[in-house]
């Protein structure tokens, strides 16, 4: 079965096409909040770099965050068209294990963070096991200091990736002594790895079961709450 990734929660948008023999196209590209008008254009070009056509696919998955927003929504919506049009079904994975899964092989805690705006990060723990790695914190939105408190709090080797973890990296260290390397932004091909295997077992889903992960309300229901909230 070929599977079309379509990754963009993050300031990224990557688009990769695999199967069984692996992840044979990849498009990945990071240029601010153009995520719009790159999608379209990035699937057409790793489908003409695997030279097949979109009805050759028997999948889409797509990265069902947390992450932006507005990029997060991009993909969705892309998605969803794609697998309704197509009449295939989808598989939804999120960011944080896509940060998580490059780095199954370490022996410390590997911690994805994930830039959230306005001074938040999301995050979530993960250890290794066989073939990969498992969630053993569960996602979490919040300020840097929280993230901190609940590292100190583990009291555990960590390697912390993403690009929370890039832009707040003095701050973490400052709070507590990890590891910070690793993927920045979560990887299309990852996502076409992953969403192989649960094809595999068949744990796929109709386009309108896919919902996405926000852990925080959007900025505009933020704002009109906080409106309302005036005397």
């Amino acid at each position: 079965m070929l599977i079309l990734g379509i990754e963009s929660a993050t300031q990224q948008v990557g688009v990769s096409i695999g199967g069984h023999e692996g992840v044979i196209a990849t498009f990945e590209v990071a240029r601010g909040r153009r995520h719009a008008e790159i999608l379209a254009p990035a699937i057409q070009f790793v489908c003409r770099q695997a030279d097949i056509e979109l009805t050759d696919l028997g999948c889409i998955a797509v990265d069902v965050g947390p992450g932006l927003f507005t990029g997060m929504r991009v993909g969705l919506a892309a998605a969803k068209a794609l697998a309704q049009a197509l009449k295939i079904p989808m598989i939804g994975i999120s960011s944080l294990d896509l940060l998580a899964f490059p780095c199954r092989h370490t022996d410390r805690v590997v911690v994805p963070v994930i830039d959230a705006r306005k001074g938040e990060v999301f995050w979530a723990m993960y250890r290794q096991v066989p073939g990969g790695v498992q969630q053993v914190g569960a996602p979490t939105v919040g300020p840097i200091d929280d993230l901190v408190a609940d590292l100190l709090a583990r009291s555990q080797d960590a390697l912390c990736v993403g690009d929370g973890a890039d832009r707040y990296r003095d701050e973490i260290l400052d709070g507590f002594h990890c590891e910070i390397s690793g993927p920045v932004h979560p990887s299309p091909a990852a996502l076409v790895q992953l969403a192989h295997s649960r094809a595999l077992r068949e744990e796929w889903v109709r386009p309108g079961e896919i919902e996405p992960i926000y852990l925080r309300a959007p900025d505009a229901q933020i704002n009109w709450a906080t409106r309302e909230s005036r005397p």
